[in-house]
């Protein structure tokens, strides 16, 4: 094992199992939700079988709803089809030890028709590889972080669900964006997390307080876009298995209340060729000097960002986020260094990158940035131009267009898209207009709790 980075290879993993340091794999694939699936395996069978064949599970784990009940309606599995398996390949160059995990090293699976051993096309790590792969094509390596928030509250998650996750107490009592006292008194999750994180092969960058009681950004280091997104679920898995060790719970709803500010997972993105950025360059365009391949991706993701919005917010709660003067954007349209704007274009020379500030904390991040690379390459491969920089308070600028306002607006310009149908294919886009639609529909029947509070006595 790399003692720095946490990352292992077989013949590090073989060392560890030797001395007893390592017992357990946990082999995992993100579902539509981004959450890890799959099985812990024995160190000795990973090594002698699931390393070089695999393991399976069932199918219908990408037919699921958040209950793990089966969903009717799919073509990919169903009852008719007997919900059969599909295989999980391991991507060895994502083998780690799990730091927060006893005894525990953790690898990320691609998923594989059992028949013929093509990749699975629904599956969300295929559908960003594919769009990497494009960008590939087109001499492109893409590169891409994520700044992830959460809430951190005081109560275990087996109390919060006790509670029916209504007051519960958050970890911090007054908002403490930057706060260094408020953020002390946190650093037994937070400190603890950043140093797991990095002894799984996931580099931190920093932690810092945010605009609400007890809300937290841990920052990794950026990469290409595919460990992006991988280092991206495990952080959240990491945040999750930590606070249950330590009886405390995290939340990474995009809004988590209706007085506090949303959870965002920010998506920062560049291209790159061998020799440097290709969004540098010498043109002026507006307060930025940069090339014309960075003016035609910029125009591209903001032509596409409806379409594909399901994917930067794909729950009933994502939509609730944007709201004026609450740090999350409302309107479609790119600036310099303003944090209003939808898409905020920071860094200069080989650090110029995009910063696309739609998508919420409950995006999975392969689907996001799959979206954001396929619109950025349909706008440079048709050369489509941005609008021009907007300056000053784009909250109060009514004339510019606004993000759909909710999950089933966004499904149907997702479902009815043709780019999305020409860049993901009609099995991928009909899979998820079904999954997106079963969510609506779920939450068009449920009673809740506003209701009652409004209705009970006084309608």
């Amino acid at each position: 094992m790399n003692d720095e980075t946490g990352m292992l290879t077989l013949d590090a993993l073989s060392r560890l199992v030797a001395e007893e340091r390592i017992d357990t794999v946990a082999v995992v694939f993100p579902d539509l939700y981004g959450r890890l699936m799959g099985k812990r395996v024995d160190a000795d069978f990973f090594l002698e079988h699931v390393a070089e064949s695999g393991t399976h599970a069932c199918n219908y784990l990408l037919t699921v709803d958040m209950e793990m009940e089966p969903v009717t309606g799919y073509t990919f599995a169903n009852w008719e089809k007997g919900y059969g398996d599909f295989l999980l390949v391991p991507d060895l160059s994502t083998l780690r030890a799990a730091g927060w995990l006893n005894r525990t090293a953790m690898v990320i699976c691609d998923l594989k028709d059992d028949a013929d051993r093509k990749p699975v096309l629904e599956a969300p790590r295929t559908i960003l590889k594919t769009q990497i792969q494009r960008a590939t094509e087109h001499g492109y390596r893409t590169m891409a972080g994520s700044e992830l928030e959460h809430f951190l509250f005081r109560n275990t998650y087996r109390q919060a669900h006790k509670k029916k996750y209504s007051s519960l107490e958050p970890a911090g009592w007054y908002l403490e964006d930057y706060h260094m006292l408020q953020g002390s008194r946190e650093e037994d999750f937070n400190g603890t997390v950043r140093r797991q994180l990095r002894q799984s092969g996931i580099p931190v960058e920093s932690s810092k307080g945010e605009w609400g009681r007890g809300q937290h950004e841990i920052n990794i280091k950026y990469a290409d876009a595919l460990t992006t997104a991988d280092r991206h679920v495990i952080y959240k898995q990491c945040l999750k298995e930590v606070a249950d060790q330590l009886g405390c719970s995290v939340t990474f709803m995009a809004k988590y209340a209706a007085d506090q500010a949303g959870s965002s997972a920010h998506i920062h993105l560049s291209l790159w060729y061998e020799e440097g950025n290709v969004f540098n360059g010498n043109e002026e365009f507006g307060p930025v000097r940069c090339s014309a391949l960075f003016r035609w991706f910029l125009g591209g993701w903001l032509a596409h960002v409806s379409e594909f919005m399901v994917f930067y917010a794909p729950t009933i709660n994502a939509y609730k986020r944007y709201q004026s003067g609450s740090w999350a954007p409302t309107r479609i349209a790119w600036s310099h260094d303003n944090r209003t704007a939808g898409f905020r274009v920071v860094g200069r020379g080989n650090s110029l990158r995009i910063e696309c500030r739609i998508p919420g904390a409950d995006c999975n991040p392969y689907l996001a940035l799959a979206a954001a690379i396929a619109s950025g390459m349909d706008g440079i491969v048709n050369r489509i131009e941005p609008p021009p920089n907007f300056e000053g308070d784009i909250y109060a600028a009514a004339r510019l267009p606004r993000v759909p306002q909710n999950l089933s607006e966004a499904r149907l310009k997702f479902r009815e898209s043709g780019f999305v149908r020409q860049a993901l294919g009609d099995a991928v886009v009909d899979h998820y207009a079904h999954f997106y639609e079963i969510e609506q529909a779920t939450f068009d029947r449920a009673v809740t709790d506003w209701e009652r509070r409004r209705y009970f006595e006084r309608i």
